[in-house]
């Protein structure tokens, strides 16, 4: 079987090499010469026999839907394309109705794995006509681990159901990584505590919290043991968020998915301006003491507390 697969960056760029590694011939195409196989879209179409398979791996968003536009004008009807990026399910429809417009059919495809994904496989979770999927089962079949394949692959619905399955997938991944995370810090407070990454080491095998992830966590720790060469800023992708916004559409509870979406914004913050009118509140109220910020603004009283200020920030004002 022969396919294009547009976008090579660091999942494309290994997708292609498992591909290839498990039989199924593959021609790229990305904007970088050096590692795409061919100059630009069009030689791309010309590449491939009919009826053409292409798998789209690109950011998600206004580059998906410029590389659909594309594929809408040089494909033929019969063909198919394959969007395997992290876009939002919503989007999927459009995608499908303007392809089939064309007689170009579509699959939507959530791919799990990372970077490890080239040497360990991927999780597929696929949108689409069960005919199409059926077709591009050998693909999808290079992809995955080997083994059962409903360990591995779902064909979990209809156009918007594979990408609507990855965001919970990454929802689901967010609070997991908030778990261990927190985990890690309330062992690293307690002085009793004297190896905190043997303590995560030794979850690995027999408990009930064993995991891929955490085998991740205990890989990062062993190669930076205090995470001094890094800082705790952490960013989104964008499905955590989508899964928030589902859960209340479908008024269903996401407590941890959405705690773990809000973590991640406070890491972003040096100085928290709601903490920060938290603290004045509290002053105000109760007269409870505050920290002083390093510089203090000219104009502003930086002195210490009066006595009787002192007084209820020694004993504790109401909360």
């Amino acid at each position: 079987m022969h396919i294009g697969l547009i976008g090579l960056g660091k999942m494309g760029f290994s997708m292609r090499e498992r591909l290839r590694h498990n039989g199924i011939q593959v021609t790229g195409f990305d904007r970088d010469p050096v590692i795409s196989d061919v100059g630009s879209l069009a030689e791309l179409a010309a590449e491939l026999p009919p009826p053409r398979v292409i798998w789209i791996m690109v950011p998600s968003g206004e580059t998906t839907a410029a590389v659909i536009g594309d594929l809408a004008a040089l494909l033929s009807s019969g063909d198919l394309v394959i969007e395997g990026g992290n876009s939002r399910y919503a989007e999927d429809s459009r995608h499908a109705q303007l392809l089939a417009a064309k007689g170009i059919r579509y699959l939507d495809c959530g791919v799990s794995g990372g970077i490890w994904g080239k040497d360990n496989g991927y999780a597929l979770m696929v949108g689409g006509e069960p005919a199409d999927v059926a077709e591009a089962m050998p693909v999808f079949d290079a992809l995955r681990p080997s083994g059962v394949r409903a360990d591995s692959f779902v064909h979990a619905g209809a156009t918007g159901a594979g990408h609507y399955a990855k965001m919970v997938h990454n929802g689901i991944e967010y609070g997991l990584m908030q778990a261990y995370a927190e985990g890690y810090e309330l062992l690293a407070a307690q002085k009793i505590i004297g190896d905190v990454p043997g303590v995560l080491r030794a979850w690995q095998d027999g408990t009930v919290i064993r995991s891929w992830l955490l085998e991740l966590a205990v890989r990062a720790l062993e190669e930076d043991p205090g995470l001094t060469r890094i800082t705790g800023f952490v960013e989104d992708s964008g499905e955590g968020r989508w899964a928030i916004e589902e859960a209340l559409s479908a008024e269903v509870p996401a407590p941890a998915l959405t705690a773990a979406v809000f973590a991640r914004f406070a890491s972003r913050q040096e100085d928290s301006p709601a903490m920060k009118l938290v603290a004045a509140l509290r002053g105000q109220f109760g007269g409870h003491a505050v920290k002083a910020a390093d510089s203090a603004v000219p104009g502003q009283n930086s002195g210490p507390p009066n006595a009787a200020e002192q007084a209820v920030g020694d004993a504790g004002g109401p909360e």
